[in-house]
């Protein structure tokens, strides 16, 4: 998908990121969403300019519905590559398993 040009923005390898630095858009819109103010934003990701942060909020906000179907989509393909800890590591699952029902049983 081709998305409007912004000069606070580079699309590199399918992503989305502040122009360079390694910080993605999604991490930025992400802070933004959970009420994150811009000064706080650049607290958490301090490669980044103040200026930088505005630019990026402003075009997620200019491009709403665009970046919110962005970032679903990275959401659902991390989804598909990452098996479920009780695929990929069935007795560290069982013992998390096993904790978290001893924690259950302790507290009623």
């Amino acid at each position: 998908m081709a998305y409007p040009a912004s000069p606070y923005l580079e699309e590199r390898n399918g992503g989305l990121y502040v122009e360079g630095t390694r910080v993605s858009l999604d991490s930025v819109v992400i802070r933004f969403q959970e009420g994150a103010s811009p000064e706080r934003i650049v607290e958490s990701f301090p490669t980044l300019k103040l200026s930088q942060v505005y630019g990026v909020i402003a075009y997620y906000l200019e491009n709403e519905e665009m970046i919110k179907d962005y970032i679903a989509e990275g959401e659902r393909e991390l989804e598909r590559s990452v098996p479920p800890l009780s695929q990929s590591n069935p007795d560290l699952f069982a013992r998390l398993e096993a904790a978290r029902r001893q924690m259950s049983t302790k507290r009623a």
